[in-house]
């Protein structure tokens, strides 16, 4: 593991006569949340550069714990958190474990790790969204520039809190992804908050709503383009042919989320 001081945190939660914390470890060395009566841990879906299916980035997940990798999604826990501080809680929670699970792991490599930020902490943190978080990579000697903290979809009146969430999360040194609700919004995105990547369903992949717009806007800011739940091969077709630009896929076709990330030989395969 070429991150120390994790690896003395991890040895420090294997310790049976360690105080008790939200955070432990199972047998197979993965660390799990407490969150009320629920334990959570995380599960990688990669995003692969279409054309070679080079894994770039894995996204972390929030699952149950389970024997195995078919633990539940958790992420509708945060929509029915009691309080603001209680959901404020749980995502700092989730993100914390994404990035001990995925750098523990000699398979990181050098992926960048997506997280997700829930969009009731757009308005439940009231200032230094990003400080947090920082604080607990930088005490585990983790790089925050391979972090892309992603965003959810917004409505046109959110646009000033994604602009204000946005720039106190670059201020703290993270790089955002952005989730377009559609082609024109991905197009604003890209002229307006210039992300290091945005995401966009990959039903557009299917025609009706001409993509060359957009793809010009991402061309020339340098933004990162993603099509997300991708289900069938024709999208992945469609998409590897529609523009010299790279362009990024991630979905059920490509991959299951699954604990560990992907090993050498399972991508040579």
């Amino acid at each position: 593991m070429p991150f120390p001081t994790l690896n003395t945190y991890l040895a420090h939660l294997s310790d049976p006569d360690r105080p008790a914390s939200s955070v432990c470890l199972d047998s197979a060395g993965r660390a799990q949340g407490k969150y009320f009566n629920c334990t959570i841990t995380s599960a990688f879906q990669p995003i692969r550069a279409l054309g070679s299916s080079r894994i770039v980035a894995y996204e972390g997940l929030a699952r149950s714990a389970s024997a195995g990798d078919a633990g539940l999604s958790l992420w509708k826990l945060l929509d029915h958190a009691a309080s603001d501080d209680e959901s404020i809680e749980l995502d700092r929670l989730c993100r914390m474990l994404h990035a001990i699970n995925f750098f523990r792991q000699d398979e990181a490599g050098h992926s960048d790790l997506y997280l997700n930020v829930h969009d009731r902490l757009l308005s439940a943190v009231s200032s230094n969204h990003g400080h947090a978080f920082k604080r607990i990579l930088d005490a585990l000697d983790l790089p925050v520039g391979r972090i892309v903290l992603q965003l959810p979809a917004t409505t046109p009146q959110q646009g000033w809190l994604l602009n204000y969430v946005a720039d106190n999360y670059r201020r703290n040194g993270f790089r955002l992804a952005l989730n377009a609700a559609s082609v024109a919004q991905a197009q604003a995105m890209v002229v307006e908050q210039r992300p290091h990547a945005i995401k966009l369903d990959a039903r557009y992949l299917s025609g009706g709503v001409s993509l060359e717009p957009l793809l010009e806007a991402a061309r020339e800011a340098g933004v990162r383009l993603i099509f997300k739940r991708v289900e069938t091969a024709p999208a992945i077709a469609t998409a590897e042919v529609i523009a010299d630009l790279p362009l990024y896929a991630q979905g059920f076709f490509l991959d299951q989320p699954q604990a560990s990330l992907v090993t050498e030989a399972a991508l040579a395969a």
